[in-house]
């Protein structure tokens, strides 16, 4: 455990203090007017970040252009410090102000206290990361931001050891970059945090964790939270004992003691960043002087002698007392400060506000001329002025109140014909485009190198295309893009010295080191962050998760953080990576899963692609790669050694995505699948032709997003029968399929016969060949599906098989 040896207090002048004392008082009285204003209905909730304004002023001195945060919804005080947060900024967030000029961390998506810069220009290109600070977009889940820490961290290291990546200036200074973390001492207990400080001690990267220690965790203090009561204590077993030796420097120090914590900071990030090494600083004895948020009152569960010390240990009047004491200013010189503070907070939240309803009034005032106008031309008068005049007397306007009342006027003159009601429609058909963008776009890429643009290039083949097994089509395209984009590397379980367990990058690390081809432990929450915080500078991760069923493990981070970041940023930040898994057909409860519909459900903001062999996913990574999004690929578990044919142009073809594909053209019944699941299709398709049933297969290719151009209805309208079968359980990705196909494409207008689902059973697949095959729809089961549908429309020509 260390203290700082080297002292700052000559090298802070005068200004410098009283300007700290001048943004932490800002900080302080944002966090109480924000308080205020959700108490007066004018903002939906409220987090805020009292009591933690001196180590934020700290760490904000030492933290460069280049640099990265991945932080807590308490970093307020950090962010304006280093300029890239506006009180009036912050005040429009409290308000869900939708315009990105006005909240450029989230446009009004995220709730307060979620902070991040923008890292692409308009165009969603990527700006000069290096001559700005950089904040990730922070999220909500405790301990969330650590899995994408290491990542940030981690690239780093690849910058500055990596020579092939010396000329992407505009992402890094030679890996010089700290990544600065920060989280309360109560979430240090959450599953993330373990396995990133693991993680990084084990990378022995440039990692600053700053632990923001309150004593509590909502109302659960600190002894009911971690082992010993202190995180600092129980992970001094990292402490490294020599420069020699992996591992961390820790740093304690008071959370009220400004000059202990800029001595602290300054030494920290000088270790950090010059030799690599990871570094926590256990900031203690903090306060919260609001409690944890607007939802209720610290004064519930803190016992009177905590109130009254954290009152006497408010680091704001600990800096006050030091620095009369110090006489550095005068007490009214501090006054001035105060209200200099006070009246800046004011000031930015009136124009805040003021701006925000002025944008809302925009439609609420043409919505109420528009309504008195039909009101005036309606049948229906009375019951029409009664919407706008409930309409007119809404206290504080939101934008569903003029919507609501416009579709509400709307129903009682559905029958008429005039020109007042022909304006109101038009009204609410613009409207509602516009709130889609305010509150619907971004969730995938809008630039022009969405993966959606990604043009279609046809394997080729010829004389010299050898038959091999699958996993060699992936290793020749694997060696192809780790050749051509010094950016492309690969990590994950024995993905490095053996290649994978199933061979696809033998002997990729021999050809391009350990850097590009690596190893991890097994760790798959931090492997996906690993993976997002890398992409989010600059870089290409192929992020490997052994097993479709360990993807449980950080099916978390891959929800909250990765798939909803261009979202949550609307456009402002992106992390393009791939993560790469195995999965379906294969025996064993943990080692065949198909959890399809839990991840379609989780992950809507990634691509999820299905290859059925390993042309096909080859294909899509290298289309993938062409783009600036995420996804997901599922390799077939027990395809690696099917013979395929290597295409001569395994590293340049590309499959596009949202397009399915015709395996057998057919007259009688359609049959949707993707995955392993279409060899077993294929196979019963061939054998009802054998009794005159005429089945058109269809390789959906990819769920995430499925069939754009509406293939499968169109081969519906042909058939006018329909099956669908996958390996996921009853009313999983089946369920999912059927909605797209019959609901949204509405082929239900061709159908002569019940759409039908083929699933696996409720439960994992036994283990042995005899549990797959009564486990997962066999070849016999999809046979005797259709054979059935054949049945019900025509029993005579088909009778029963029993």
């Amino acid at each position: 455990m260390q203290t700082a040896e080297v002292s700052i207090t000559q090298k802070i002048t005068t200004e410098e203090i009283l300007n700290d004392y001048r943004i932490g008082w800002e900080s302080r009285l944002a966090s109480l007017t924000g308080r205020k204003e959700v108490f007066m209905g004018k903002a939906k909730f409220g987090i805020f970040g009292d009591g933690k304004e001196l180590a934020q002023l700290a760490m904000a001195k030492f933290f460069r252009n280049g640099d990265w945060r991945s932080g807590y919804y308490r970093d307020q005080t950090f962010m304006f410090a280093i300029g890239e947060l506006t009180l009036q900024q912050y005040f429009a967030q409290l308000y869900a102000h939708t315009d990105v000029e006005k909240d450029p961390s989230t446009a009004g998506r995220s709730m307060n206290g979620h902070f991040g810069t923008r890292s692409l220009d308009e165009e969603g290109k990527w700006k000069n990361l290096v001559e700005q600070k950089n904040s990730s977009a922070d999220i909500s889940p405790t301990a969330a931001q650590m899995p994408r820490l290491v990542g940030l961290a981690y690239a780093s290291k690849l910058y500055r050891q990596n020579p092939e990546l010396h000329n992407m200036k505009t992402f890094s200074n030679n890996g010089n970059e700290v990544a600065f973390g920060t989280i309360g001492n109560a979430s240090t207990s959450e599953g993330p945090f373990f396995e990133a400080i693991n993680a990084a001690g084990v990378l022995q990267v440039p990692m600053l964790v700053s632990v923001w220690d309150d004593g509590y965790g909502i109302s659960v203090p600190s002894e009911h939270q971690t082992t010993k009561g202190s995180i600092s204590e129980i992970l001094s077993g990292f402490q490294r004992n020599s420069k020699n030796e992996q591992g961390y420097e820790i740093f304690r120090v008071k959370g009220w003691d400004y000059i202990s914590l800029c001595e602290t900071y300054e030494a920290a990030v000088r270790v950090c960043r010059e030799e690599h090494v990871p570094v926590l600083i256990h900031v203690e004895e903090m306060t919260q002087p609001q409690g944890h948020s607007t939802s209720g009152s610290h004064e519930r569960y803190k016992p009177k002698d905590r109130l009254v010390w954290e009152a006497e240990f408010d680091c704001l009047k600990k800096m006050r007392e030091w620095i009369l004491e110090n006489e550095i200013a005068t007490e009214v010189q501090l006054e001035v400060i105060e209200a200099d503070a006070r009246e800046a907070v004011r000031t930015a939240r009136g124009n805040a506000w003021n701006e925000f309803m002025a944008d809302v009034k925009v439609d609420h005032n043409e919505a109420l001329r528009l309504i008195d106008n039909l009101a005036q031309s309606s049948e229906h008068t009375a019951e029409i002025a009664a919407i706008a005049e409930e309409l007119r007397k809404t206290t504080n306007p939101i934008r569903n109140d003029a919507v609501k009342a416009v579709r509400k006027a709307l129903r009682y003159a559905r029958k008429e014909r005039s020109e007042a009601r022909r304006e109101l429609v038009g009204w609410i058909e613009q409207v509602l485009g516009e709130n889609a963008e305010r509150y619907n776009s971004y969730l995938y890429s809008q630039s022009d190198e969405s993966a959606l643009l990604v043009e279609e290039i046809k394997p080729e083949y010829n004389e010299s295309s050898r038959l091999a097994d699958g996993r060699e089509v992936l290793q020749a395209c694997f060696d192809e893009m780790l050749a051509r984009d010094p950016r492309v590397f690969a990590l994950g379980e024995d993905v490095g010295y053996i290649g994978d367990v199933n061979q696809a990058f033998a002997g990729l690390q021999d050809k391009y080191g350990d850097m590009r081809v690596t190893d991890t432990g097994i760790r798959e929450c931090t492997i996906i962050g690993q993976g997002i915080g890398a992409a989010l500078r600059g870089l290409r991760p192929i992020a490997e998760i052994q097993y479709l069923d360990y993807l449980l493990y950080a099916i978390q981070i891959m929800s909250d953080d990765l798939a909803s970041l261009q979202y949550r940023t609307k456009g402002g930040q992106k992390a393009p990576m791939i993560v790469r898994t195995r999965g379906h057909r294969l025996e064993g409860i943990w080692h065949s899963g198909s959890p399809m519909g839990m991840i379609l459900h989780s992950i809507r903001g990634m691509h999820v692609l299905v290859p059925r062999n390993m042309t096909q996913a080859a294909g899509f990574y290298n289309t993938m790669l062409q783009s600036d999004e995420p996804a997901l690929i599922i390799e077939c578990l027990n395809g690696y050694r099917l013979k395929e044919q290597i295409p001569s142009n395994v590293g340049e073809f590309t499959v596009p995505l949202g397009v399915p594909e015709i395996l057998k053209r057919g007259t009688d019944v359609t049959v949707v699948t993707y995955g392993s699941m279409c060899r077993i299709v294929m196979e019963a398709a061939n054998q009802l032709e054998e009794l005159g049933i005429s089945c058109e297969v269809i390789d959906v290719q990819t769920l995430l997003p499925f069939d754009l151009e509406h293939v499968i209805t169109d081969s519906i309208q042909k058939t006018n029968r329909v099956l669908f079968t996958d390996e996921d359980v009853p009313g999983g990705a089946t369920a999912y399929m059927m909605q797209q196909v019959i609901d949204e494409q509405e082929a239900w207008r061709y159908l002569d016969s019940k759409p039908q689902c083929l699933s696996a059973q409720a439960h994992r697949p036994a283990y042995a060949t005899d549990g797959d095959y009564f486990s997962k729809p066999n070849t016999e089961d999809v046979f005797e599906a259709v054979y059935g549908i054949m049945h019900e429309a025509d029993p005579e020509t088909y009778p029963a098989i029993f």
